[in-house]
């Protein structure tokens, strides 16, 4: 390996070392314990034994406890009882989700029961003084709010990148909402949530008396949007001080802004993939990958996106226990096998054993070490046992098409517009796939930015290993394992 390399190596090593020991120092003070609630997993964080009101946080759709960790580290250090748990179907929760997610007797009703007796066991620990609020990012914004305003002891609510039809002029009690800069149309929902009770408001302004319980204000936090508004310092501050003013308390003192050292953990992380990338040169293949003439190649690429959702358009692809997962293995499948044969057809396609055994590293390297800094800080990453065989059906799809985008790409070699045409034709084709069918696939458009973000961080590192190795096997495998292995992990499971 090159000087350049070592000191890559040994500059990334450090820079994880540093966010890592900041993101654990932020923990500081603070005491966390596993709480099971049923079936329901839970943590409890609190800073001291003091009689304290408890705050019960619910994160998003495909997130996890973890998420969450800036809003529960910030609260306890303010002196809170915090209970921030994993809703059905999400993070290590081995309960699926269930009911017509279409109408607010269904799932939402479901939810909102286990926010209930989540709020019951946070409410019968030691020194939870009677007093509750209710936190929820995005979807579970609606559930905080509806569950508010059914119980009676929820003193206050923070709705962070909120959308609910449930909110009145006078409920929820003490209401702050949240939306990043960025977020569009969640930010206008803010303002308009602010003007039901006062037309004439505007943000940051507190109308109403939060000590009486008819507080409500709106708040933007800068130069965010639906995922950087939870690691936001003014999201942060303005939550806990919100809860000061609903129960007359005065807690001040920092907020655990993570932001910055979990981007800086996952950048350190993703450039050592460039020195361990040259370990593999001594495998190199003898000859480059083929590249195919332009007018083959953009048939191998648009063909099959754009026939693949004309083709699974008619039918039912709902086969297993999680939202909209079971159609992205089939649509990933029928795009790659396509798109392989096309590819087999222009002799660009090459069995390579080398480099299949090169995938398992590749893999390797993206489940456990960034898959490891995501699990600790980011959310979950691990899977429950439930989560195995969803996995491994989505594999079924992600392995042909990444191979296909690896082959194609000549294993990162190609030109950049190449590149470019083979994963905006992916993301273009799923995005059609929703526009023929976005009741029965609308959540598929919360998981494109999760694709788009792969292409961007673990592109970038098959790029590495493939022109290091010329191999598009040990790329394309490799990560369409790990892709797989992401996805299964992140899809909220649904009782079908």
């Amino acid at each position: 390996m090159s000087a350049l390399r070592w000191l890559v190596l040994l500059v990334a090593l450090g820079l994880a070392g540093l966010a890592l020991q900041r993101l654990e120092a932020l923990r500081g003070g603070v005491v966390s314990t596993p709480l099971t609630v049923g079936e329901t997993p839970a943590t409890v964080y609190r800073s001291g034994d003091a009689p304290a009101p408890v705050v019960v946080i619910a994160h998003g759709f495909a997130g996890s406890r973890q998420l969450m960790e800036g809003f529960a580290l910030t609260l306890a250090r303010a002196g809170y009882i915090v209970v921030s748990y994993d809703l059905l179907g999400h993070g290590r929760n081995p309960v699926p989700m269930s009911g017509d997610v279409t109408v607010i007797e269904g799932t939402t009703t479901v939810l909102m029961d286990e926010l209930a007796r989540v709020a019951d066991a946070a409410l019968a620990l030691p020194g939870a003084d009677g007093r509750l609020a209710l936190l929820g990012h995005s979807m579970a914004s609606d559930i905080v709010v509806r569950q508010a305003v059914r119980d009676s002891r929820a003193g206050a609510v923070v709705a962070v990148s909120m959308f609910s039809l449930a909110v009145t002029p006078d409920a929820p009690r003490n209401l702050l909402v949240v939306a990043g800069a960025w977020e569009g149309m969640l930010a206008a929902e803010a303002l308009a949530a602010l003007h039901l009770a006062d037309a004439g408001a505007g943000y940051a302004q507190t109308v109403g008396d939060p000590g009486a319980g008819t507080g409500r204000r709106a708040v933007l936090a800068p130069d965010v949007e639906h995922v950087g508004v939870l690691y936001s310092a003014t999201t942060l501050r303005e939550a806990r001080d919100w809860l000061d003013a609903s129960f007359d308390r005065q807690s001040g003192g920092p907020v655990a802004a993570r932001g910055g050292w979990v981007a800086l953990l996952l950048v350190a992380v993703v450039a050592l993939g460039w020195p361990l990338a040259g370990l593999a040169r001594r495998w190199r293949a003898a000859t480059p990958p083929l590249r195919l003439p332009r007018g083959a190649f953009l048939l191998a690429v648009l063909g099959p996106a754009i026939a693949t959702p004309l083709i699974l358009w008619p039918f039912d692809t709902r086969f297993l226990p999680v939202l909209v997962a079971d159609y992205l293995a089939l649509h990933f499948l029928v795009m790659g096998g396509l798109a392989l044969v096309l590819a087999a057809r222009g002799g660009a396609l090459r069995v390579d054993a080398v480099g299949l055994l090169l995938a398992l590293p590749v893999a390797g390297f993206g489940i456990v070490l960034f898959g490891g800094a995501l699990d600790r800080h980011v959310a979950a990453f691990f899977p429950t046992p439930e989560r195995l065989l969803l996995i491994a059906a989505i594999a079924a799809g992600a392995v042909p098409w990444m191979l296909a985008d690896a082959v194609l790409t000549e294993a990162g070699r190609a030109p950049l517009w190449r590149v470019l045409v083979m994963r905006g034709a992916a993301l273009g084709s799923l995005g059609l796939a929703v526009a023929l069918d976005f009741e029965g696939l609308m959540f598929l458009v919360i998981i494109l930015p999760v694709i788009l973000l792969f292409y961007l961080l673990f592109g970038t590192i098959a790029g590495w290993v493939g022109r290091a190795t010329w191999r598009p096997w040990a790329t394309g495998v490799g990560l369409g394992l790990f892709l797989a292995w992401a996805l299964g992990v992140t899809f909220p499971l649904f009782a079908v």
